[in-house]
């Protein structure tokens, strides 16, 4: 019996090295694509792009922003998903406070200033226990700048008009795992209990001592329960 491909989709500033751990864990699982998030406008039209090169069928996990697109994809092609991963993300939309910090950081990347959108951001996203990684840092600032101020203000822009995807959540009826940092400040643990508790069957698994960036911070951890999820087994919620 042939294998169900996996999609991975990743988020804002990030390219596929933000799976980097997680490729090679879930290769034996079957074949492994990471997305191109780069091209198109707004959240519907990154969705329609990634489908055009998408396997027939796949099971799909969206990091961050990417499970804003998966949410999206869900909504257009439900037929073609098989199983659904959603990694440190949100179905909520923008709050209003969210969306004026966004505003902020895009005038600053179109005057030339993309570099100083990323002051901060590498705290935000960890634990506190790795803010002195130098490597993790390291990895995420490269990644920022490899995608660049053009597609950070599209992406920036797709985020602020996403959709509130909580009101089709219970149209969501493939094996779905929700995976989260227990410190995760951007999207937060409770967003990640919402988005279970609204999809039939869906388990939670938080990881410790992680922030936004679970993936890299505690992969171990995050690819035992990804790895689970991908292989069709019963996930313990914790």
């Amino acid at each position: 019996m042939s294998q169900t491909p996996i999609l991975l989709i990743p988020g804002l500033n990030s390219t596929p090295d933000v799976f980097r751990h997680l490729v090679p864990a879930l290769w034996p699982s079957g074949p492994v694509t990471v997305a191109n998030h780069t091209e198109g406008e707004g959240i519907a039209g990154i969705a329609a792009g990634i489908l055009r090169d998408a396997p027939p069928r796949f099971g799909l996990l969206g990091f961050s922003m990417g499970g804003y697109l998966a949410f999206e994809i869900v909504r257009q092609a439900p037929e073609r998903v098989a199983r659904l991963c959603l990694l440190d993300t949100s179905a909520r939309p923008d709050s209003p406070e969210a969306t004026a910090k966004r505003r902020e950081r895009i005038a600053i990347a179109q005057k030339g200033g993309f570099a100083k959108t990323l002051d901060g951001a590498f705290e935000d996203a960890v634990h506190p226990d790795h803010r002195s990684r130098t490597d993790l840092r390291a990895v995420s600032r490269a990644m920022s700048l490899a995608v660049g101020a053009e597609t950070y203000v599209r992406h920036q822009e797709a985020i602020i008009g996403r959709p509130d995807s909580r009101p089709t959540l219970a149209r969501i009826h493939v094996p779905t795992a929700v995976v989260v940092g227990d410190s995760d400040k951007i999207t937060p643990p409770d967003a990640a209990a919402e988005m279970a508790g609204g999809i039939a069957g869906a388990h939670l698994t938080v990881i410790e001592r992680a922030g936004h960036l679970a993936v890299l911070e505690q992969p171990e951890a995050t690819n035992a329960a990804i790895m689970a999820w991908a292989r069709g087994e019963p996930i313990s919620p914790r």
